[in-house]
């Protein structure tokens, strides 16, 4: 069985709490798509930790951890991250990273860091991950591939082609240093070093392991907002966020993803630029939910920005759990609202005086205003509380109004941010 674990809106909206934990009955977990520049935030047995490029399952003894043909692979990155919880006293994983998979180097980071400062006030709000531009040479055909880490000839002509190109956008355009051909190779030849001991053909892996029966988790980084065709571009990342992507980025067939377990948020929130309907302008509002939110606080887990804060989206969110084809939505961070009298929820959006309940194109949503509908508080904790029905009654109030306007069944329901802080329906 595969099941894909998505999120429904501008990502953090805690994948990977639930890919933890539902990676304790999982074979194998495999990040799809996405770098370095996101992380998803985990609290187990072994303490807090914020992933950046393992997938959410590298906790557990049984489990192969996969770095799929999707990724934007930095691979000092992996190694540094592997260590890093090794130290921490993890077993060490069990990791495969496919022979398709994608270099993510140093000039990409340069070349995403300088075209930000070039746009100033009109960037897009890039974590500076070198993913952008990643992605730009993965589709111009000038981005190396694992398997060719072993081939010095085609190394050497890649590396020619490249140094061609990018040393004319850095000397003219951002008037910064060119690349040195002899130290990109040298660089090149360390990495495949470094990567040599988990390259696999992923794709035929997985192949038999559908075969034999295991259980599969597919982990997305982001939500379906940051999608770069259905989500508010250009404000996007460069790779898909949405579960139907699962099957490219791992190398499976697409009807083998059986379930698609989409995580909402009960509130809103979002780290960079783009447009944000159900934002809370208050500051004052905004910061005490930001305050409470998560655990520590609403913080990028990569910047440590401090996240934008808004109410729950039904249209946003309904629209972002029908693009990934949504079979069961994991509703997070409930436990949070509990300091509320009243709880506010944008139900539809008013375009110059008409309401949809529709999700628009960037251009229409930059218009848009929220309409709200108010929904009475519960005012206590309800962390500890494992059964469904013995949640406030306002609470369950809340549950069942969203899971009305998202059309998808809430199965799961997230009350701390611990990995046995759920409640199944």
């Amino acid at each position: 069985m595969v099941r894909a674990i998505v999120g429904a809106n501008w990502g953090d909206e805690g994948k990977g709490k639930i890919t933890d934990m539902l990676a304790a009955k999982a074979d194998i977990i495999i990040r799809f798509q996405g770098g370095s520049n996101a992380g998803h935030t985990i609290i187990n047995n072994y303490g807090k930790f914020a992933l950046h490029l393992l997938p959410s399952g590298v906790f557990y003894d049984h489990t192969i951890s996969i770095i799929g043909n999707g990724v934007a692979l930095n691979i000092p990155y992996l190694i540094k991250e592997i260590n890093e919880i090794v130290e921490k006293g993890v077993p060490r994983p069990k990791i495969l990273v496919s022979d398709r998979a994608q270099l993510l180097m140093p000039y990409h980071i340069l070349q995403d860091t300088y075209e930000e400062a070039r746009l100033a006030g009109k960037a897009y709000g890039s974590t500076k991950s070198g993913i952008a531009p990643f992605y730009s040479d993965k589709f111009a055909k000038i981005g190396i591939q694992v398997s060719e880490l072993f081939d010095d000839e085609i190394l050497e002509e890649k590396v020619e082609k490249i140094c061609t190109l990018k040393n004319v956008m850095f000397k003219y355009l951002y008037h910064m240093p060119e690349l040195d051909k002899t130290e990109l190779l040298n660089t090149l030849r360390e990495y495949r070093d470094m990567i040599e001991p988990f390259v696999c053909d992923v794709s035929t892996y997985l192949y038999n392991a559908i075969k034999e029966g295991k259980n599969i988790l597919l982990e997305g980084q982001l939500g379906s907002l940051k999608d770069p065709d259905h989500g508010i571009y250009p404000m996007v990342t460069s790779s898909s966020t949405l579960a139907a992507y699962g099957a490219i980025g791992a190398g499976i067939a697409p009807y083998e993803i059986s379930d698609i377990t989409t995580v909402v948020k009960a509130y809103s929130s979002a780290v960079g630029a783009g447009e944000f309907v159900s934002e809370i302008l208050d500051e004052a509002v905004a910061d005490e939910l930001r305050r409470r939110g998560g655990d520590g606080g609403e913080f990028g887990a990569t910047t440590g920005r401090p996240r934008r804060m808004g109410w729950f989206d039904a249209v946003a969110s309904r629209y972002g759990v029908r693009i990934q084809g949504t079979t069961e939505v994991a509703l997070t961070v409930l436990d949070v609202l509990g300091y509320l009298d009243e709880i506010p929820v944008c139900v539809g959006y008013d375009i110059n005086g008409e309401i949809t309940k529709d999700f628009p194109t960037t251009s229409r949503l930059k218009l848009a205003k929220p309409v709200y509908e108010y929904l009475p508080g519960w005012k206590c904790d309800i962390r500890g509380i494992n059964e469904y029905d013995k949640l406030p009654k306002n609470c369950r109030k809340y549950i069942e109004f969203i899971e009305k306007e998202l059309e998808v069944p809430v199965k799961l329901v997230s009350n701390g941010p611990g990995r046995d802080d759920i409640i199944y329906r």
